[in-house]
C-alpha cells in the first residue's frame, strides 16, 4: 500500500509531466496586466542571439511579421518536436518574409548545442530571468515556460496567440494564421 506522502509525490510528478500550468497563476505584467497579452497589444522587446552568435532584438525586426514561440526546455521530447516542426517549415516562413524565435529558460549554451544538434535556422532567446515570458503573460512552473506562441504582425502588435500548442502540428498552424 503506498503512503499518503507517496501518492502525493507521485501526483504533483503526474501533473508537472502533463505540463499542468493551470496550478500557475496567471502572471503579472510589467505593463501592470495580467495572464497573456491579447491581440492588438504591443510586442515587448527582447533579445535573442541568431545561429551566428549576433544578437538580434524583436524590435530591430519590425516590418516583417515574427513567430515567438515560447517553449519548456531544450532537447525534451516535445520541445525538440516542436522546434524541428519549425525547423522543417522554415523555407515556407522565410518565403512569407516571417522570422521565428524560440524562447525558453534554458542557458545560451544550451541554445546553441540544441540549434547545432538540430540544425535550427533560427534565433533562440534565453530566458533564464523568466522578464521575457512575464512580460508576455506566459505562466512558468519550476521555472519552464509554458508552450505558448505568439504571431507578431509587422507593426510590432500581436495579432494572433497560441495557448494550447501540439507540438506535432502546430508550426503548420501557425503558417496557416500568418498575416498575408
Amino acid at each position: 500500500m503506498m503512503s499518503r506522502r507517496h501518492i502525493l509525490v507521485v501526483a504533483l510528478a503526474a501533473l508537472a509531466a502533463l505540463g499542468c500550468y493551470a496550478l500557475v497563476a496567471a502572471p503579472k505584467r510589467p505593463d501592470g496586466g495580467a495572464g497573456l497579452l491579447a491581440i492588438g497589444a504591443n510586442a515587448p522587446d527582447f533579445t535573442a542571439l541568431d545561429t551566428a552568435g549576433k544578437q538580434i532584438t524583436l524590435a530591430s525586426l519590425r516590418g516583417k511579421p515574427a513567430v515567438v514561440f515560447f517553449y519548456p526546455k531544450d532537447g525534451t521530447p516535445g520541445c525538440t518536436k516542436e522546434a524541428c516542426a519549425f525547423r522543417d517549415s522554415f523555407n515556407e516562413y522565410e518565403r512569407r518574409g516571417a522570422v521565428l524565435i524560440g524562447v525558453s529558460s534554458d542557458s545560451e549554451s544550451s541554445h546553441t548545442k540544441f540549434r547545432a544538434e538540430h540544425k535550427l535556422q533560427f534565433p533562440l532567446a534565453s530566458d533564464e530571468s523568466g522578464a521575457v515570458a512575464n512580460a508576455y503573460g506566459v505562466k512558468r512552473f519550476a521555472s519552464l515556460a509554458q508552450r505558448i506562441t505568439f504571431v507578431v504582425g509587422k507593426d510590432g502588435k500581436i495579432v494572433k496567440v497560441f495557448p494550447d500548442v501540439d507540438p506535432g502540428v502546430h508550426a503548420q498552424e501557425v503558417l496557416a494564421a500568418l498575416p498575408q
